[in-house]
């Protein structure tokens, strides 16, 4: 069993403390740097966004881009099929 481990990230104002497992703590710690950067990007482009408004932004932003990942690589099975048969059929041709 993981050995858990108690940490504070801050989010902009937010702390946010929870148990986390000791290999992935600096995971979370760089997650929580993304998120800050994502924020201060979202509050530069809209001076008048509520913190609600703002994070909202961002956790639409992560979410497009993990079901974009998410995608990829549900996409990549499909891609070793074509890239197979397309060389099945070069080899025919020759």
């Amino acid at each position: 069993m993981e050995r858990k481990q108690h940490i504070v990230v801050q989010l902009d104002a937010h702390r946010v403390g929870m148990d986390v497992d000791a290999n992935s703590e600096p995971l979370y710690r760089q997650a929580g740097v993304m998120l800050n950067k994502l924020y201060q990007t979202y509050r530069r482009a809209h001076r008048e966004a509520s913190a609600e408004q703002l994070w909202a932004y961002v956790a639409l932003h992560v979410g497009v881009n993990l079901y974009a990942d998410v995608r990829e690589k549900d996409m990549e099975p499909i891609k070793n099929k074509l890239h197979e048969l397309n060389e099945l059929m070069e080899g025919k041709e020759k």
